[in-house]
């Protein structure tokens, strides 16, 4: 038996018949138009030249290529997202309506999701390019990490700021502690059986060396606080790490203030001064003796927590002069750009690393990045997540150098996101470098 429709459309049919749907007309148009003016607006706000900013610390997201398959519809939504023209000021808008009408800053960052870290290291003087930014190592678990219930930026007293991924690295690591201490002594052996010298420097999160600001409960808290010994007692003993705890103490009460700014997760120019210093002594002990480091200028930059929670501030930042044999200025531009290797050659001076230096290194090497050539005369920077889609480069820049340095933040240990790590990675370095030793 067939069954036929009938010949008008539903909404005309009488409404007592079985088939009859409304039209829902005025609903209908409502929506139509609310979708239009939705679409419409930032397309608009492109063609007359307003742009999207990156407030994250990754690169805008492109639109998504059939060639993707469902990637297609599921990147949709991050593609949307990143590239409203108007998504900082919504962000602002949100935390003021929030904090004015609730007296509580708004949830932007509760809920699982891809994480995202904060902006570049805040260096005074930088030597960059627009969109360099994009470039910045992430800092904390790897995307996809559920973060539900944790903060991207916790709240401290007196206006400070912290990094939620502090915390959340060390309750929801993607590996196991063990695992990634385990393999930082495989890099380190690999790089020592080869000849050349390898140091370890670990930076400490800001919630280490700075706790006094934080707040008596934040989310994480509790499962973070007996990881932090076991992560610093494992790195030094298992996989010879450079505790960069006391120097960073002693430099704090030296110049009475701490060495991490409060608005950002990165630590100042004179952190990142004494880590320079304490890799030039464990290379050459006595370097630093006729060492003159002096003020140059004084700076305010753009600080990066503010602005993942709708907010704006800035930094007080100190550039200085470096004369390693006290005559001398050898300090340059800190530059953000170091996926790419960037190398510096100068002529000796007193007071220098003469062999050939490689330093790799996340967003905490970018405030050192003007201070490392005035210490090491022939010098390679680049950021250790290059490994992860540049290995045969970075195998390279570890191949040319004698000396190996390996700076990483502690909240990247704890969440075992350190792409040089990858045992594949080690096992082609490996093989390289025993086809080039240095003796």
């Amino acid at each position: 038996m067939t069954i036929e429709l009938p010949p008008v459309h539903e909404a005309w049919l009488p409404r007592e018949h079985s088939l009859h749907r409304p039209r829902h007309g005025k609903r209908q148009l409502t929506a139509l138009i609310s979708a239009l003016v939705f679409l419409a607006t930032p397309t608009l706000m492109w063609v007359f030249g307003m742009r999207p900013s990156e407030i994250e610390n990754h690169e805008l997201a492109s639109f998504p290529s059939v060639s993707d398959g469902w990637g297609l519809f599921t990147g949709m939504e991050g593609w949307a997202t990143d590239n409203l023209v108007f998504r900082e000021e919504a962000i602002s808008a949100a935390d003021w309506v929030s904090r004015t009408f609730f007296g509580e800053p708004a949830p932007f960052d509760q809920g699982g999701g891809t994480p995202t870290g904060p902006l570049p290291g805040t260096p005074g003087e930088q030597d960059t390019k627009p969109g360099d930014e994009e470039d910045t190592p992430v800092q904390g678990p790897s995307d996809g990490q559920e973060q539900a219930g944790f903060r991207t930026v916790v709240e401290g007293e007196d206006g400070w700021l912290y990094y939620g991924s502090d915390a959340l690295s060390k309750c929801r690591p993607t590996k196991p502690l063990a695992q990634t201490i385990g393999q930082l002594a495989k890099l380190r052996d690999v790089v020592e059986r080869s000849g050349r010298e390898f140091v370890l420097v670990l930076v400490p999160d800001k919630t280490t060396m700075v706790p006094e600001h934080l707040p008596e409960t934040y989310p994480g808290k509790d499962c973070a606080a007996p990881v932090t010994p076991e992560l610093w007692q494992q790195s030094i003993a298992v996989a010879g790490g450079l505790d960069m705890r006391p120097r960073l103490a002693a430099a704090a009460e030296r110049h009475d203030k701490p060495m991490y700014y409060p608005l950002d997760t990165h630590w100042t120019a004179e952190g990142a001064l004494e880590m320079v210093k304490g890799v030039a002594l464990e290379v050459k002990p006595e370097v630093a003796d006729d060492w003159r480091i002096q003020v140059k200028s004084r700076d305010k930059v753009t600080a990066d927590l503010p602005r993942l929670i709708g907010q704006k501030g800035e930094n007080n930042v100190t550039n200085y002069r470096f004369k390693p044999d006290g005559r001398y200025d050898r300090a340059r531009k800190n530059i953000v750009d170091m996926v790419e290797p960037k190398h510096y050659d100068s002529k000796d001076l007193p007071g220098m690393v003469y062999a050939p230096t490689a330093v790799l290194g996340d967003s905490f090497l970018v405030n050192a990045s003007g201070y490392l050539p005035a210490a090491f005369a022939d010098l390679t920077m680049q950021y250790y997540r290059s490994a992860g889609n540049r290995p045969d480069e970075v195998v390279g820049t570890i191949r040319d150098a004698e000396i190996v340095v390996l700076e990483v933040v502690e909240r990247n240990v704890a969440a075992g996101v350190i792409d040089l790590l990858d045992q594949s990675f080690l096992d082609r370095l490996d093989q390289e470098l025993q086809k080039h030793p240095v003796r």
